[in-house]
């Protein structure tokens, strides 16, 4: 049974579940899903994602949705290589410094709510940018400092899901020019995982119209 991802070539989020499939080594088809286009609106999208968002991974019978849901299950069920420890203490640190970014920089970045600001609110674009680089530089002041320590990786002497979620947010920083000066680890981190194969293959210039 084929492996069909629903997804947005510079959706953070479809981003993310890129990279745990390369990872995993799953071998799947890409199917675009236009933010831009009002395309997650579309019916068929929405009959397979309510929420009308990306991405949306068609799997073993299975259509699953939300980036680390989805990601939480390839690791269940493609347990190589790890991609959060088993450890209790250790996976809720992880947990901690993926869901800073998926649960608390992110959404409030998302397309929606920048669209929101700019048509119902009537903000006008460097104000909006400015929302952006704002709750981006404060989760990042909390994750610079999370990552004290860190060895090669988030994850240590591997990536895990922490870099999972760190390397697309940081392609978002770049995008959207926030200085990065003051995050000397992250940018590092970011560097050493986004240079593997894996990431590489994921990344938004790899599969734009693809």
């Amino acid at each position: 049974m084929s492996v069909v991802l629903h997804d947005y070539w510079r959706s953070s989020a479809s981003y993310r579940v890129r990279i745990a499939l390369s990872l995993k080594d799953v071998a799947y088809e890409r199917r675009d899903v236009s933010l831009i286009d009002n395309e997650q609106r579309a019916p068929a999208h929405l009959a397979r994602n309510p929420q009308g968002f990306v991405p949306t991974l068609e799997i073993d019978g299975h259509v699953l949705t939300q980036s680390l849901a989805i990601i939480d299950y390839l690791d269940a069920t493609r347990p190589e290589p790890p991609l959060a420890p088993r450890d209790p203490a250790a996976r809720a640190a992880v947990l901690a410094q993926a869901l800073l970014i998926a649960a608390d920089i992110h959404p409030i970045n998302n397309l929606r709510v920048l669209r929101y600001l700019k048509n119902e609110l009537g903000q006008e674009q460097a104000a909006i940018d400015d929302w952006y680089r704002h709750w981006m530089r404060e989760g990042f002041v909390a994750l610079e400092a999370m990552a004290a320590g860190a060895g090669t990786y988030l994850g240590g002497d591997a990536p895990n899901l922490a870099d999972i979620c760190l390397v697309p947010q940081m392609y978002n920083a770049r995008r959207l020019e926030l200085p990065l000066e003051a995050f000397p680890t992250l940018v590092r981190l970011d560097a050493a995982a986004a240079a593997l194969p894996a990431f590489a293959a994921a990344h938004p210039d790899a599969v734009k119209g693809g």
